[in-house]
């Protein structure tokens, strides 16, 4: 009885055009995604760039003082702004650290609860409702911290002798905190899971506990991916503007105690962008000055955090 050889299905003209099409609507959607992220950054530069024309840009990005009023005339008082960004940066960084003290460790501990601990029907029921608070408008979140968190806090500031301002960079960080707990966790959880099951079992065998299996083995292989969720979490945390708005206020004050009121940068670019105000004014052109700052500031972020997953990925492969 006579064999012949397998051979593969040629490649008739409707494969090959579907491949082409296939090709060709991938190509597009990579390249949709590159140019709309160049005008974006185009618009916003070309905006930027004006502002710099009539502001240095060694007083906006070194100034200490924020008061972009400007006057509708020059006889009236005020007609000189001060456009000093440190202190909108400076109250950004306060309140995205005091919500990633709150959500890193909350996120990342129910994730490795989740994905180690659990019994399946537990982790079933626990995940949904975690990730209700994803689903929660943050207005909701900002009356959450008015009404109760603040309040709290001055209250528990007044008994311990602690003067609490009743608009806090810490009552904002707490509330916020709780908003980005779903992201990390839920990202977290995910990563965790998808850690080969051979690594664990080859820690087990060489006589570790589970919970230094979770802690040598398990955590290090899912670091670039946790490292990933809480960068999407500060990115998160930075662009929020309705907590801030209602439990931060709107005052720019730099400091870097979180018991007194500060102001973000989200929240300055859409103060300066509201009401009626001429577009080629500083006023409304530092809006888009302040867009191109955080802009790279995340870019840089970004970066940081992937030089530590390589290097940190680099130090696991050779281990």
């Amino acid at each position: 009885m006579s064999t012949r050889a397998t051979r593969p299905l040629p490649r008739t003209k409707p494969r090959r055009y579907g491949q082409t099409v296939v090709k060709a609507m991938l190509w597009l959607a990579a390249a949709t995604t590159i140019m709309v992220t160049a005008g974006i950054v185009f618009s916003v530069l070309l905006e930027a760039l004006h502002f710099f024309k009539l502001v240095p840009v060694s007083d906006f990005v070194f100034g200490l003082h924020w008061s972009p009023q400007m006057a509708m005339r020059a006889d009236q008082g005020g007609s000189s702004g001060a456009f000093g960004a440190v202190p909108l940066f400076v109250g950004s960084i306060l309140v995205t650290l005091v919500a990633m003290l709150v959500a890193v460790p909350v996120g990342l501990l129910s994730a490795i609860y989740m994905s180690e601990y659990a019994h399946r029907n537990t982790r079933n029921l626990l995940k949904p409702v975690l990730e209700i608070l994803a689903g929660v408008p943050t207005v909701v979140y900002g009356y959450f911290a008015i009404m109760l968190v603040a309040p709290a806090l001055r209250g528990f500031g007044a008994a311990v002798g602690l003067d609490i301002a009743s608009e806090s960079a810490l009552a904002a960080g707490l509330v916020m905190g709780v908003m980005i707990i779903p992201f990390i966790s839920s990202l977290s959880d995910d990563v965790i899971t998808a850690v080969p099951r051979h690594l664990r079992e080859a820690s087990y065998g060489l006589g570790s506990t589970q919970s230094e299996a979770i802690c040598h083995v398990v955590l290090p292989a899912a670091l670039p991916g946790i490292m990933g969720a809480v960068m999407l979490a500060i990115s998160r945390a930075i662009g929020e503007t309705m907590i801030v708005v209602m439990a931060a206020g709107l005052s720019a004050n730099l400091t870097l105690n979180p018991l007194e009121s500060v102001t973000t940068v989200t929240v300055q670019i859409v103060a300066l962008l509201v009401g009626d105000q001429e577009f080629d004014s500083p006023k409304t052109l530092a809006a888009f000055a302040l867009g191109l700052m955080l802009f790279f500031v995340t870019l840089l972020l970004n970066i940081i955090a992937m030089r530590i997953v390589n290097n940190y990925r680099k130090q696991y492969g050779a281990l």
